[in-house]
């Protein structure tokens, strides 16, 4: 979906649109800081007035990503979440194996997807 037809979507709308939008950010490495970051761009997503989905502040809460295992499974649990979205949006400048994987099934999608920096900012694709 295009920028766009994106915002004539919205506009058109009576009641204000809410798309479910995927949340894009990293979490392995220093999970405490990152899970924190999640959190601020979830939040940021939805004053935004989308619907936030953000696998990466649930999943962990019950699985354990150091499970191999588990690892992939909550990948294909993100890529289901993923097929229900409209949007992915990209957050904090730097992409992880998952967020690549994710970023390119979106790409496959034609879904719509945003750039963002760390400060909420948008931004052109990242490099």
């Amino acid at each position: 979906m295009t920028h766009q037809i994106y915002m004539n979507k919205r506009m058109a709308d009576p009641e204000p649109w809410m798309p479910l939008t995927y949340i894009c950010s990293p979490y392995s490495g220093d999970t405490r800081t990152n899970v924190q970051k999640a959190k601020r761009y979830s939040r940021f997503a939805m004053l935004e007035d989308v619907i936030p989905v953000t696998p990466h502040l649930l999943y962990p809460r019950f699985m354990d990503d150091k499970n191999p295992e588990e690892h992939e499974k909550a990948m294909r649990f993100n890529y289901v979440l993923l097929g229900k979205c409209e949007e992915l949006w990209v957050f904090g400048g730097v992409i992880t194996r998952g967020m690549q994987s994710e970023i390119n099934l979106a790409k496959k999608r034609n879904m719509m997807i945003r750039w963002f920096n760390s400060e909420c900012e948008e931004v052109p694709a990242y490099a």
